[in-house]
């Protein structure tokens, strides 16, 4: 197999795909009385459904910053955000019937301490007023996804740091969100955990027909799990390049062994090493 193509900046749906999610312009500038910083500039960027797409990029340069303006939790200065087509953000003010089909999985799984598994999956449910045996149901189906059939009873202190985090993806799963986004959900954990949950969340994301948005620092886990790499430029974040990730999804710890995927690899290390927009 030949090695991908780097890809320009802005990358669009391709015939016959469906836009999930659409960046025109998007820019964020933070204010303060003495002076004015600009985390992000110019990010145009289109995802497709069922698309995973990693994104990476020095330390503050501004991927987190971005995923929180994709789950509406800040809103951007400049640009609009497209969830199929509708606006997310109406000047400061976000569109409450868009962000409550987003999914958003954090590094902290922020759990409930007081409650069982299958009522911390089950929680976005409840606020919704869906009745208790739709609750029960949905959060059964989620734990035999997440590989946690038989701990629906089970509390968070009696469960890993991995367990833990598969229960922040089910319950990000719960109301079948049209995006799931994520901000460094397996920062947290050890290198052998982070490696099989790795592999377990393309099992999850595929049967859950899921588009996702996955920030993270290591190169390696942004190449393993994406179909594409968005490299951010350091502060602006601006889009350095696109990169395609072109091996069959899921893939097997194996092929970080394949010479095309070394290259990639290498090739955004080296990106980011020299830090050049």
């Amino acid at each position: 197999m030949s090695t991908p193509d780097t890809l320009a900046p802005e990358v669009h749906a391709g015939a016959g795909s469906t836009t999930k999610l659409e960046l025109i312009g998007i820019g964020k500038e933070f204010r303060t009385r003495r002076a004015r910083t600009r985390a992000l500039a110019d990010i145009d960027l289109t995802i497709d459904d069922g698309e995973f797409v990693s994104v990476i990029g020095r330390s503050g340069c501004g991927k987190t910053t971005l995923l929180r303006m994709l789950a509406g939790l800040l809103s951007p200065s400049a640009g609009r955000i497209l969830v199929e087509g509708r606006t997310l953000w109406h000047g400061s003010t976000v569109d409450s019937s868009v962000v409550s089909q987003l999914g958003v999985v954090f590094q902290d799984p922020n759990l409930f301490p007081w409650y069982s598994v299958a009522e911390n999956i089950a929680l976005p449910l409840r606020l919704r007023g869906q009745g208790k045996r739709q609750r029960r149901d949905r959060a059964h189906e989620l734990a035999e996804l997440v590989g946690l059939a038989g701990f629906e009873r089970s509390y968070p202190r009696e469960l890993s740091g991995g367990m833990r985090q598969r229960v922040a993806i089910a319950r990000a799963l719960a109301i079948r969100p049209k995006l799931l986004l994520m901000d460094e959900p397996f920062g947290a954990l050890d290198a052998l955990t982070r490696e099989r949950m790795n592999l377990e969340l393309q099992r999850i994301a595929l049967a859950a027909n899921a588009t996702v948005v996955f920030v993270t620092h290591d190169i390696t886990e942004a190449v393993f799990l994406g179909d594409r790499v968005v490299h951010l430029t350091p502060r602006p974040g601006r889009i350095r390049e696109v990169r395609t990730v072109d091996f069959e999804r899921p893939r097997g710890i194996d092929v970080q062994t394949e010479p095309e995927f070394g290259a990639i690899v290498r090739e955004l290390r080296h990106g980011l090493q020299d830090g050049e927009e």
